[in-house]
C-alpha cells in the first residue's frame, strides 16, 4: 500500500516539476514516457563525431528532442542518431526500459556501434509497427516477443551479429510487410509466414538450414533473398506459387532437384540460381524477358533453350549442357542484344559464328573448356582457367 502511494507521490511531484521547468500551457510528457526516455538515454551515447544527443536537456520538452515525435502526451517514434550519410551513429545498448514507451509505433537507429541484446521488453509495444536497427553490433537471440506485435510491418536487423533461429512466431504475423535479416549468424529452419501483405524477405549471409515448405511464403511476395545460407532440397513446390516475384536469389545453397519452367514467365528482373545442386534441363515455355540469369554452377543439363537468347547477362557456365547453341544467341549477341554471354565448362559442341566476325565492344562471350574449339570468344574470366578445349576423352564419355 506505501508504495502504492509513494509511486504515486512521485508521479504527482515529477508533473508539478515539469510544469515548473517547462512552462508549458499544453499537455506534458507522461511521466512514464519521460523516465523511459531517460533511461534509453543513459543507455546510449554518440561515436566521436556524432552531436545527436547535445541537445537532449531533460529541463526542457522532450517531444522536441532530435528524433522524438510526440502525440499528445505519449511518445509515439523514436529516430535515433543523426540520418546523414556519413555520420559514425552512437553506441552503447538499447535499454529494456523501451518497453515503458506503451504507445510507441516505430523505433530506429542509425548505423553505428551499439551491441548487446535486443529487450524482450519489445513484447510490450502493441503498436509497434516498424523496427530498425541495422549495420550495428547487436548480438543473442532475436526475441520470440517480436512475435507478439499484432501491428508490426517491418522487422530490419540486418548487418548485426544475431545468433539463433528464427522465432516461429514471426511467421503469424496479419501485417507483416518486410522481413529484413540478412547478413547476420542466424541458423535453423525458416518458419512459414502468412502474412498476405509480405513483400520483401531478405535473409541472405545466414547459416539457415532445411528445406523450403510449399506455404513457406505467401504469394503477395517480390522480393526473395534466401542467397549464402544452407538451405537444402528441391523448390519445385515452393516458387511456382509466387507468381509476382521481382527478385529472387537463391544463390549458395544446396537447393536440388529440377528449376521449375513456371519462373521464367515471373515479371522477374535478376533471378540468381547459381552455386546450387539443380540438375535436369532448363525448357522454358516462352521467350523470356528477365534480363539477369544466373544459373552457374549447377548440375544443369540438356540443349541450351532458344527461349534464353533474350536475356541479356546470362550465366550457364560450369554446368553439363551439351548440342550445338541455338542461333538466334549468335545473331543476338553480335547485334549487341545480349551483354554477358558465360558458356564455359559444359560439353558445347558447336556455336555457329563467322570466324572473321568480331564481337561487339559492349559484349562478352566465353565458350572456353567446352567439346570444340572456341570460333571466337571475349576476354574470359580468370577463374574459367586457360584450357581453351574439354579432354577428348571426357566429350567421348559423356556422349557415351
Amino acid at each position: 500500500m506505501m508504495g502504492c502511494c509513494w509511486r504515486k507521490a512521485v508521479v504527482f511531484l515529477l508533473m508539478i516539476w515539469l510544469q515548473k521547468c517547462c512552462f508549458l500551457s499544453v499537455a506534458i510528457l507522461d511521466p512514464l514516457d519521460f523516465l523511459a526516455l531517460q533511461s534509453i538515454r543513459k543507455s546510449l551515447r554518440d561515436v566521436p563525431g556524432s552531436n545527436f544527443f547535445q541537445s537532449w536537456d531533460f529541463t526542457s520538452d522532450p517531444c522536441n528532442f532530435p528524433g522524438v515525435y510526440c502525440d499528445s502526451d505519449k511518445v509515439i517514434a523514436l529516430n535515433l542518431g543523426d540520418p546523414r550519410a556519413g555520420s559514425p551513429g552512437l553506441t552503447g545498448r538499447i535499454d529494456p526500459a523501451i518497453g515503458k514507451l506503451s504507445s510507441l509505433a516505430e523505433f530506429t537507429i542509425v548505423p553505428g556501434r551499439v551491441m548487446g541484446r535486443i529487450p524482450g521488453t519489445i513484447s510490450e509495444l502493441p503498436n509497434l509497427r516498424f523496427f530498425a536497427v541495422s549495420r550495428n553490433f547487436l548480438n543473442g537471440d532475436i526475441p520470440a516477443g517480436f512475435g507478439e506485435l499484432r501491428s508490426l510491418h517491418t522487422l530490419d536487423l540486418s548487418y548485426n551479429q544475431l545468433t539463433g533461429s528464427i522465432p516461429r512466431p514471426l511467421g503469424s504475423l496479419p501485417v507483416l510487410s518486410n522481413l529484413i535479416l540478412c547478413h547476420n549468424h542466424l541458423d535453423g529452419p525458416l518458419p512459414s509466414f502468412i502474412s498476405n501483405s509480405l513483400t520483401r524477405v531478405d535473409l541472405m549471409h545466414n547459416n539457415l538450414t532445411g528445406p523450403l515448405q510449399s506455404d513457406s511464403f505467401p504469394p503477395s511476395v517480390q522480393y526473395l533473398s534466401l542467397g549464402w545460407n544452407k538451405l537444402t532440397g528441391p523448390v519445385f513446390n515452393t516458387l511456382p506459387n509466387l507468381n509476382r516475384l521481382n527478385y529472387l536469389d537463391l544463390s549458395m545453397n544446396q537447393f536440388t532437384g529440377l528449376i521449375p519452367c513456371q519462373i521464367f514467365t515471373f515479371p522477374i528482373s535478376n533471378l540468381q540460381l547459381q552455386r546450387n545442386q539443380f540438375f535436369g534441363p532448363v525448357q522454358p515455355d516462352s521467350q523470356v524477358t528477365i534480363s539477369t540469369i544466373d544459373l552457374s554452377y549447377n548440375r544443369l543439363s540438356g540443349q541450351v533453350s532458344p527461349m534464353l537468347s533474350t536475356v541479356q547477362n546470362l550465366f550457364l557456365n560450369n554446368n553439363r549442357f551439351f548440342g550445338s547453341v541455338p542461333e538466334s544467341f549468335v545473331d543476338r549477341l553480335m547485334d549487341a542484344t545480349i551483354q554477358t554471354l558465360y558458356l564455359q565448362h559444359n560439353y558445347l559442341t558447336g556455336f555457329q559464328m563467322n570466324q572473321t566476325a568480331e564481337i561487339p565492344l559492349s559484349s562478352v562471350l566465353c565458350l572456353q573448356y567446352n567439346c570444340m574449339v572456341p570460333p571466337t570468344q571475349s576476354a574470359c574470366p580468370l577463374k574459367a582457367g586457360d584450357a581453351k578445349t574439354r579432354p577428348t576423352a571426357q566429350c567421348n564419355e559423356w556422349r557415351g
